[in-house]
């Protein structure tokens, strides 16, 4: 069934879960918002927005190096004790995560780090396309919602696909480790380095290189 984006904004205002989150557990419930809260905690997703409030100053910074050295990410996951960032799950995610960045390069955390001349851009560029389509007015501003919702889950960490079970956000690992682990989480900073990046390479003079290869 066709759930709207006003259902899928109120369960997670609810719940604290994630936007698919909410989105599936109300295609798995017809809609019913009280059936999707249960499911929800069932999955141990809803529990985790009692724990949003809670401060979280301890925890961890990860790497990852991958590609022989050609990719480099480091990533600062908060929690509330050191103890908890001791602890092995709590590090296997942090690892994850930085594998994660290193694989799938998010541009930011989470979408209110996006800013508003950024996104204006993309919603003008969406609905200059809608309107060269011949899509009629009253529908453009939903395709252009329904755009932005896949432009956030392209650029932004916490809303996409993660590489390792693509079944499920980078949103939805937090929330099931938070359940796990019993303490408040958040991936505060990431940072990815790729070699070379940013700088002008030296362009082969290719008519020399086959010249220098014919005389030897």
């Amino acid at each position: 069934m066709s759930i709207s984006a006003a259902q899928v904004n109120e369960l997670r205002k609810v719940t604290g879960a994630g936007l698919m989150d909410c989105k599936k557990a109300l295609q798995e419930t017809g809609g019913d918002q009280e059936k999707a809260v249960d499911y929800l905690r069932k999955k141990g997703l809803a529990a985790a927005s009692k724990k949003a409030g809670r401060v979280a100053s301890e925890g961890s910074v990860g790497s990852y190096i991958h590609a022989g050295g050609k990719i480099g990410v480091l990533v600062e996951v908060n929690c509330e004790t050191d103890f908890v960032a001791k602890n092995e799950n709590f590090q296997n995610f942090v690892k994850d995560i930085a594998m994660h960045i290193a694989a799938a390069s998010p541009q930011f955390v989470r979408r209110e780090e996006v800013s508003s001349d950024v996104l204006e851009r993309e919603k003008e560029i969406y609905r200059s396309k809608a309107r060269e389509s011949g899509k009629p007015d009253n529908i453009i501003e939903k395709i252009i919602e329904g755009q932005v919702n896949k432009f956030y889950a392209d650029i932004c960490l916490l809303e996409q696909a993660y590489v390792k079970d693509p079944d499920k956000t980078v949103q939805t690992y937090l929330n099931e480790t938070i359940a796990t682990i019993g303490e408040n989480m958040s991936i505060r900073r990431f940072a990815r380095f790729v070699l070379g990046e940013g700088l002008e390479k030296k362009e082969s003079d290719f008519a020399a290189e086959v010249a220098a290869a014919a005389g030897n």
